[in-house]
């Protein structure tokens, strides 16, 4: 079966057009992970940071997200949760958004997988990343205090013949009430309250994206070594708590 969710996953690069939700913004530049050596019994052993990170069940959006993006990380989750279905996944997210097909089949595959999937907003989630950020698992979604995170609508384009463009408004139509489903389903807010703010940016800070029901908790200075103090299997601090509501 996991097979098969693989399969699934790399067929979305063969669809046509793009759909995005934001701006995709510059891609990555190759060539600037840094590595890591650890000293072994056998002697020093070298890992790009995203590999060590890994190994402590940490997966890292960082980027806009694409095809190639969305499969990396659906890969990395499938291995984590054949490696352990009941230790809990980390994800980072610091991403301004991207293709929406592409973000749907990471969050099919948070959904989909059986170890528990926690999410920690590191810089700015917008768009398709606000999606991901609200989708993991309850209790245990986070934003870091500087934080900012925005939801909208999608956008698109299309061109040729009236037909083809009306079929391509449909299909946008359909994809924008159906990220506001899930919205609502992770956040407990009404579809016609979403709809509404959604309907040009609506930006957030931390604590209104905790009072909004993005996330669960904000994590203050005084727990910003939730940070580094992760338990061994990846999971953030269960007893993190949420920032002060005064401040």
């Amino acid at each position: 079966m996991v097979d098969d969710f693989v399969k699934f996953s790399k067929s979305l690069t063969s669809l046509p057009g793009s759909i995005h939700d934001g701006d995709m913004g510059d891609q990555p530049m190759s060539g600037l992970v840094p590595m890591v050596v650890e000293q072994t019994t056998r002697g020093e052993r070298a890992y790009d940071i995203f590999s060590r990170l890994l190994k402590e069940r940490i997966v890292f959006i960082g980027t806009p997200i694409n095809d190639q993006i969305a499969n990396l990380t659906v890969a990395q989750l499938l291995y984590l949760t054949s490696e352990s279905s009941e230790k809990p996944i980390s994800l980072y997210v610091n991403s301004p958004g991207g293709v929406i097909y592409s973000g749907l089949g990471v969050y099919d595959t948070m959904q989909y997988v059986g170890a528990p999937v926690s999410t920690i907003c590191v810089g700015l989630a917008a768009s398709m990343g606000s999606v991901l950020l609200a989708a993991g698992e309850d209790g245990n979604r986070a934003c870091l205090p500087n934080s900012r995170v925005m939801i909208h609508q999608p956008m698109g384009g299309a061109e040729g013949q009236a037909s083809d463009i009306e079929i391509q408004a449909e299909e946008i139509m359909w994809l924008k009430q159906r990220l506001y489903e899930i919205l609502a389903l992770h956040t407990g807010k009404d579809i016609d309250q979403i709809e509404a703010d959604a309907d040009r940016n609506y930006w957030m800070s931390a604590e209104e994206a905790e009072e909004y029901g993005l996330v669960d908790n904000v994590l203050n200075p005084d727990n910003l070594k939730g940070l580094k103090g992760l338990q061994p299997n990846g999971a953030p601090d269960a007893d993190l708590d949420a920032a002060d509501e005064d401040e």
